[in-house]
């Protein structure tokens, strides 16, 4: 990892000559373009630059359309693609696709454009030549494959085995992880460039950053300045009243992207009404989203028990295979704090934590490693925010999020349970 090293250049400066960088290198490049305020920056970058060096070389354009998007959205995607035909090859993806929906114990997840519920479709295929089901030129296209695994596929299909530049939008003032998604330094990566990452070790495919170090005031300085096409949806939500840094413009019923769900009744009511139809659970995550309800803000106990008879009773109301989902998981976290162990910062220790006498050779490597003897009910707010150990609390709130996948409790989705879950889908949509 490494500190933050400033140039004597401006981050529009930097960008350009970073797009230049791109176009020498790299035998093919191609943009992920979501129609958000980063990835239309990016575009407008690439278009100035092609337009003013005279680039004929056309830059492939991948917009995975999610049907459940503002209506204001897809105009500006449409708009900003058809003023520039000329200079892109546009993969305008209408597909089925699964998402995951964070709204209902009874569907995590739900398949956008599928044809089996066309008549539920939030809307029609937009006005645009686009691909679907139907004339699907990709022949690693599975339906109901993950919208993660279409991403990586679509970037190695397109390469074709040439050097290859995919254009990401990401800023690295915007979260940690994407500050080290740049800074890390144990990574492949072109001729030292560190806001290149190789992604796979055998194949040619590169993702890059070229607004890395941008903030939300630049994007929004540079669309002023040069005039620069934006999607309007971000004036909707400044009237709305909302920060800077809370407008999200992706479909809004994944575990973090859901507390916007209000702001899509609010600003379109008319696509609201048909979410609702098509997307189980989303009306009452619109009520509850930010509420102790669904594990926000200080979740208090109900009188009489205590944080472990709290999850037990939760699991008691949920379905046998849910329950028993939960269960399993459970077991494996707390199997794993109570054998494996952690490195954490040992300044600071509960009682019922224990050095275990080992080192980690894993993460932060060479500090000691921390097991727990007993579950603690709870631990100090800060201290279950940075992850420090389990407890039952960590457990309830899991459940009360819906988060299914276990991320709160440092969980990733396997191979294995997308292909259970897409199983019981098919077996149970009868019911």
């Amino acid at each position: 990892m490494s500190v933050k090293k400033y140039l004597s250049k401006n981050v529009y400066e930097a960008s350009v000559e970073r797009i230049g960088i791109i176009f020498e290198k790299f035998e093919k490049v191609y943009l992920a373009f979501s129609g958000g305020k980063d990835s239309g920056v990016m575009l407008n970058l690439v278009v100035d630059y092609m337009k003013k060096h005279k680039i004929t070389k056309k830059v492939g354009i991948l917009f995975v359309d999610l049907e459940g998007q503002y209506e204001v959205t897809i105009d500006y995607v449409k708009s900003t693609i058809s003023k520039n035909r000329n200079l892109f090859d546009v993969y305008w993806c209408c597909l089925p696709l699964n998402l995951r929906n964070s709204l209902s114990v009874f569907e995590p997840f739900w398949t956008c454009w599928d044809l089996g519920n066309r008549e539920k479709w939030i809307r029609e295929y937009p006005d645009y030549p686009c691909v679907t089901e139907k004339n699907c030129p990709f022949p690693f296209f599975k339906k109901n494959m993950e919208f993660e695994d279409f991403i990586k596929k679509f970037g190695v299909w397109y390469a074709g085995g040439k050097k290859t530049a995919c254009l990401v939008g990401i800023r690295s003032d915007e979260s940690f992880n994407r500050f080290r998604t740049v800074a890390f330094k144990n990574k492949n990566m072109l001729e030292n460039f560190r806001w290149t990452t190789r992604v796979f070790k055998d194949k040619k495919l590169y993702y890059c950053y070229p607004i890395y170090d941008w903030n939300g005031k630049d994007v929004w300085v540079g669309n002023y300045k040069f005039d620069w096409e934006y999607n309007k949806l971000y004036d909707l939500f400044y009237r709305a009243g909302l920060a800077l840094d809370k407008m999200r413009i992706c479909q809004p019923y994944g575990d973090d992207q859901r507390i916007g769900l209000n702001m899509f009744r609010t600003l379109e009511p008319q696509t609201w009404a048909r979410v609702v139809n098509r997307v189980s659970g989303a009306n009452f995550g619109n009520i509850y989203c930010g509420t102790r309800m669904l594990g926000y803000r200080n979740v208090t106990l109900p009188k009489g028990h205590t944080w472990k008879s709290y999850t037990q009773l939760l699991l008691g109301t949920l379905p046998k295979a849910l329950a028993d989902h939960y269960k399993t998981k459970f077991a494996r976290f707390i199997s794993f704090w109570q054998n494996t162990g952690s490195a954490v910062n040992t300044s600071w220790l509960p009682p019922e934590a224990v050095l275990s006498g080992e080192l980690s050779k894993r993460g932060k490597k060479n500090l000691p490693l921390v097991i727990y003897n007993k579950i603690p009910d709870r631990l100090p707010i800060w201290a279950e925010a940075k992850k420090l150990g389990p407890t039952w609390r960590r457990m309830a709130i899991c459940i009360l999020k819906n988060d299914q996948l276990c991320h709160s409790l440092s969980f990733g989705q396997t191979k294995n349970q997308r292909e259970r879950m897409q199983i019981l889908l098919e077996k149970y949509k009868m019911i």
